[in-house]
């Protein structure tokens, strides 16, 4: 009896489960964005995508609400009520399909948007800027469905950012509140179609440790490393990343 209370008191810990989490904290904290790229690019290894996606969108809404205290004063909602639009329409949209098309078909897609990202992210390329508020929509609409399937909205929002040339402070505040808008929107659709199974919550629960951890380490390392370093670093590990999940 004393064996298998220890061996189920060991299965509360996923490892390389929690490895991940860190690690996807660590680079949202040095970086500002970037979790659930690198979440939802390693835990196919270790968890099946179904279960993958749940877990980081808990995780990942529960960063997002630490950093939204920090940059709340810069939201402009004005500027992101639009996308937050799309994004209402688009999230129940990918979280249907997460639950209907095939895993491998899934992974393989994941991996392409992940590689296609860093590459035009390490490219630094020109984007248009757009200034007809329904570009807001569409956009939102696109990441609210690639959200629901792999919590993938960051690039997408990134790029609208980058397109409506926003300022800096204005960058980072809108940045954090559509995440969190994203996510809250996530998580209750995933409640709804049930996903949240019992291992789902009990890897989060044990994650919660890890990612206090991640944002610890993540200050200190943010006085040694440029912000422009570890950005490109974390970049080529998202490229590497990306191109094992095509294999």
């Amino acid at each position: 009896m004393a064996d298998a209370g220890n061996k189920e008191a060991v299965c509360l810990f996923n490892w390389p489960v929690l490895v991940v989490i860190f690690l996807a904290v660590l680079t949202h904290g040095l970086v500002g964005f970037g979790s659930s790229m690198v979440a939802m690019a390693l835990l196919p290894h270790w968890m099946s995508l179904r279960e993958a996606a749940p877990l980081v969108s808990l995780v990942v809404g529960t960063l997002e609400v630490a950093l939204l205290v920090r940059y709340h004063a810069a939201v402009k909602w004005r500027a992101i009520w639009r996308v937050g639009l799309g994004m209402l329409v688009g999230v129940p949209i990918g979280v249907w399909a997460l639950d209907r098309l095939n895993a491998s078909v899934l992974t393989v897609a994941l991996g392409l948007l992940i590689v296609a990202y860093s590459v035009y992210a390490l490219l630094n390329l020109h984007v248009p800027r757009l200034q007809h508020p329904g570009w807001a929509v569409g956009f939102g609409l696109l990441a609210g469905v690639l959200a629901g399937l792999f919590n993938f909205a960051g690039p997408v929002v990134i790029i609208y950012g980058q397109c409506r040339q926003w300022e800096s402070d204005e960058f980072k505040g809108n940045l954090q509140a559509l995440f969190l808008v994203n996510q809250v929107l996530v998580i209750i659709n995933r409640a709804l179609a049930g996903t949240f199974t019992a291992s789902v919550l009990q890897n989060y629960l044990s994650s919660l440790p890890v990612m206090v951890i991640g944002v610890v380490v993540a200050l200190g390392l943010a006085r040694l490393l440029s912000p422009g370093t570890y950005r490109r670093l974390a970049l080529i590990m998202l490229l590497i990343l990306g191109a094992q999940l095509l294999v």
